[in-house]
């Protein structure tokens, strides 16, 4: 096991000793630090984002062939941090405390140090894991000023004597943020507003989700199990990388092995949609990217996609984008003219 002591506070001090304990390559900029793991030690990365108002974001996304405990020392009834794991699982530990919390795929946590002056996070080898953590100072200057900060440490930190920890329920609305905030490429001013803007979803999704818990509302909950909440992820994204095929609920019942009822219970907790308009979602959104994007005609962009029927796919469209795919790709022409 390799056990890492650091101060996540001071940024640079941490992935500074991150690289001297795993080694790695170790790339910076002002907002954002990333480690690309070393071969030896197994694949991925560490990367920490610096956000306006006392937001940073730290991401794991690795597989390694021996368990790291990372070791952080935490300022006492300040911080509120939102943990959720998109693949495999991660163990958090209060400093002091023998209990051990584990984080499962899919789940939503959050935890503030009350009176434990430090966490441990463990990944296990062997398992590939994806866990996001936000973080927010709730004493940041600007955000002591808002409602919303001080909403978060009357909930999370001033009402509670000992440490705050909760496990919630499963989210996988959350899992999609997360892939997008990921995907990033854009660089400079417009990486910055959407990663804030992911984060602030990200956010949103957990405290609404611990909400529903508390209440004990129906919409919190699923009969899903995690195995089943995995095929439906599986499903999403086979749908998105493949607009164009026949996507009916037969052929994806059997692409999983769940039953019908399972596939339609899963799109409706995790997209808010049937099978059916999730995949007329996907195709709309890859439509409007086609015309933005190539030089392909409304009539090739149509059957490239799956739509039967041209007339179908401009009523549909003009549903979503009030506007007929034609005047779209007009307007999108005169603008860049």
């Amino acid at each position: 096991m390799i056990t890492i002591e650091s101060k996540i506070n001071d940024i640079n001090s941490f992935f500074t000793t991150l690289k001297n304990e795993i080694g790695g390559s170790l790339t910076t900029n002002p907002t954002e630090y990333t480690l690309q793991l070393d071969r030896t030690l197994g694949n991925g990365s560490i990367r920490s984002i610096n956000l306006e108002e006392g937001i940073s974001v730290l991401e794991l996304n690795m597989c390694v062939n021996e368990d790291i405990k990372i070791s952080v020392d935490a300022l006492l009834g300040t911080h509120v941090n939102f943990a959720y794991c998109s693949k495999g699982k991660l163990s958090h530990t209060f400093k002091g405390s023998d209990a051990v919390n584990t984080i499962e795929t899919f789940q939503t946590s959050i935890l503030s140090n009350i009176v434990s002056s430090g966490n441990t996070i463990l990944v296990e080898k062997d398992v590939e894991t994806v866990a996001t953590i936000i973080t927010v100072n709730t004493n940041f200057e600007v955000n002591e000023k808002t409602q919303w900060a001080e909403s978060l440490r009357k909930t999370f930190i001033t009402q509670n004597d000992t440490d705050f920890l909760y496990i919630g329920s499963y989210n996988l609305k959350i899992a999609d943020s997360i892939k997008q905030l990921q995907a990033i490429k854009q660089q400079g001013l417009v990486r910055a507003l959407l990663t804030k803007g992911f984060v602030n979803v990200i956010l949103a999704l957990e405290i609404e989700q611990h909400n529903r818990d508390v209440q004990n509302s129906d919409l919190a909950s699923s009969t899903l199990t995690k195995t089943e909440m995995m095929a439906i992820e599986e499903l999403t994204d086979y749908i998105g990388k493949h607009p164009d095929s026949d996507h009916t609920v037969t052929k994806l019942i059997r692409r999983v092995g769940l039953s019908a009822s399972k596939v339609q219970e899963g799109f409706k907790f995790k997209h808010g949609l049937t099978v059916c308009e999730y995949v007329r979602h996907v195709r709309l959104t890859k439509s409007e990217e086609l015309i933005s994007n190539t030089d392909l005609n409304i009539s090739e962009i149509v059957y490239s996609l799956g739509f039967t029927s041209r007339s179908y796919f401009s009523k549909i469209f003009k549903e979503r984008f009030d506007c007929s795919p034609s005047d779209y790709k007009k307007n999108k022409l005169a603008v860049s003219a």
